[in-house]
């Protein structure tokens, strides 16, 4: 199989989809691989690399999509690069449709077999191929809410964890999954008074064995959110619906009952946000600022730190890759329930449920679109 590799485009987007570690093991196996110069200056990796891990390299984006059988990327394709995409093409790469219905129709229109890291499921539940970077971005959460709580960024001039004889700050992490479980190893590290709200008992439970006693756990209700966030000075928003919108935990209402200089970081925002405040935001123009309150919503939050990205998610999107070579997407997913879950739209079909459902869709069961 010939894969393309395109630069990323999305405004401070540095990851790349391969590392010529990656290419090196897919050319192992028999199979080409045709990177846009310049991919992984990013990374550190300059296209000498690449070359001598077995990569061709291209001039242009043109390049790679005109003649690669599968595309590798690592955010959701731009409009200009959905334009070049082809019908029977494979796009594997994060997508986050639900929120984003201009990409939906324009992969629909592409006829492309379009596969999304981050519905991909795992053995052992899960999902394997969001994951790292959710661990990423609960990280980077913090140190996020922390520099914007600094009254020189524009929050209300409170230090994360105190000093002797002064309170720390007030944070809330809203879900205790991968984001959230990482936001809150960071906070607790700094010494925040720390909250974690989750729907799920077992969640709390779990968090509360990780952490001990210096977390805070509480049972998710309307009141609960409304209570706490009243107080709150960092609030996290790490919840998830696999594919789907994120559900809108934080109203225009509840925002302005927050303290003035207090600070939303919206890790949810690739799904819509949690907060009915929340739009996506960039690395170039990360906050603004809604009822005297600072939103961060940026959409790419772990293509800030690309080096440390990109080779986790390569650790965990390499074996899919090889599988789709090796075998085929088409029998390579009907091998593998848990990759076939990543197909989202195929040859004109949306193929995920959630994605149909939020965006109005004909929902085709991926298995029926395996005969297409």
């Amino acid at each position: 199989m010939l894969i393309g590799v395109p630069k990323e485009i999305k405004v401070k987007e540095f990851r790349v989809g391969m590392t010529p570690t990656a290419v090196r093991e897919v050319v192992a196996h028999g199979h080409k691989v045709i990177v846009e110069t310049e991919c992984g200056a990013g990374i550190g990796m300059d296209d000498a690399i690449y070359e001598a891990a077995g990569a061709e390299v291209v001039k242009t984006a043109k390049e790679v999509f005109d003649n690669a059988e599968m595309i590798v990327k690592v955010k959701e394709p731009q409009a200009g690069e959905r334009a070049m995409l082809s019908e029977g093409q494979i796009l594997f790469t994060y997508l986050h449709l639900a929120p984003d219905p201009d990409q939906t129709k324009d992969l629909v229109d592409s006829g492309a077999t379009c596969i999304a890291y981050e519905t991909v499921t795992g053995r052992m539940g899960g999902l394997p191929l969001l994951a790292p970077m959710s661990e990423v971005a609960g990280r980077l959460s913090i140190q996020a809410g922390a520099y914007y709580l600094e009254k020189a960024h524009g929050g209300h001039g409170v230090l994360l964890g105190g000093v002797p004889g002064v309170d720390p700050a007030k944070v809330v992490v809203l879900g205790g999954g991968m984001v959230g479980r990482h936001a809150i190893h960071i906070a607790l590290g700094m010494g925040a008074d720390t909250w974690v709200i989750d729907k799920n008992v077992d969640v709390l439970r779990q968090c509360w064995q990780q952490f001990d006693r210096p977390l805070n756990t509480v049972y998710s209700t309307i009141d609960a959110i409304e209570r706490h966030l009243a107080d709150a000075d960092l609030v996290i928003g790490g919840v998830l619906i696999p594919g789907a919108a994120a559900p809108k935990l934080i109203t225009a209402d509840l925002v302005k009952s927050m303290k003035p200089g207090s600070v939303i970081v919206d890790v949810a925002i690739d799904q819509g946000g949690c907060a009915e405040t929340s739009h996506a935001t960039t690395h170039d123009d990360p906050v603004y600022v809604v009822d005297d309150v600072i939103h961060y919503c940026v959409a790419n939050m772990p293509g800030g730190v690309p080096k440390t990205s990109t080779y986790a998610l390569n650790n965990v999107t390499l074996p899919f890759t090889l599988a789709l070579a090796d075998k085929g997407w088409r029998n390579a997913l009907a091998e593998d329930e848990h990759l076939l879950a990543g197909l989202n739209v195929h040859k004109g079909n949306v193929t995920y449920k959630a994605v149909a459902d939020d965006l109005g869709y004909d929902y085709m069961d991926p298995r029926e679109a395996l005969r297409v």
